[in-house]
């Protein structure tokens, strides 16, 4: 193999390794829901709470709430301030959602922990779970990789008694 196939065989080996980290699955889960979660908060404030206040402020939606003009030569300037609140909406709406649904628990959680480890008395260990057993084996895969070339799979140097 050459010197340029050989780097590009080493980035690829790092890229994989990278890739099956557990955090960036997690990572990668986390976006796609965030997103998809943007997308229900921000359809929440445009069809439901943008068409209510706009109602209120006599105008078809939030945006062209509140409109501050000022004339300019040529084409006037607009301030939406109509906008600005429809931002912070979807803002106190995600952050309420994060606190009821995310942190609320969590702190739960922790509290009763807590509470345990007060009056002696510890959660029973966790059973394995299924992550726990991969990681396991991917950590020996890793050792074995890095103790250098064996008798690898297949060779019949390994036989079940």
């Amino acid at each position: 193999m050459d010197h340029a196939g050989k780097g590009t065989a080493r980035v690829l080996k790092g890229f994989k390794e990278f890739i099956l980290r557990g955090n960036v699955i997690d990572l990668a889960v986390a976006v796609v829901i965030g997103a998809a979660f943007t997308a229900v908060v921000n359809s929440i404030v445009e069809n439901v709470f943008n068409p209510l206040i706009g109602a209120v402020f006599r105008a078809d939606s939030l945006d062209n709430a509140l409109v501050l003009t000022i004339p300019l030569p040529g084409e006037d300037a607009k301030i939406r301030f109509g906008a600005v609140l429809g931002a912070i909406l979807t803002f106190l709406i995600v952050a309420a959602v994060v606190y009821f649904v995310f942190v609320m628990p969590m702190n739960l959680l922790k509290q009763r922990a807590d509470a345990r480890r007060q009056t002696g008395t510890e959660k029973p260990e966790d059973p394995e779970t299924e992550l726990t057993v991969l990681a396991q084996i991917r950590d020996l895969l890793a050792a074995e990789r890095s103790v250098g070339p064996g008798p690898g799979p297949g060779t019949g140097s390994h036989r079940a008694d």
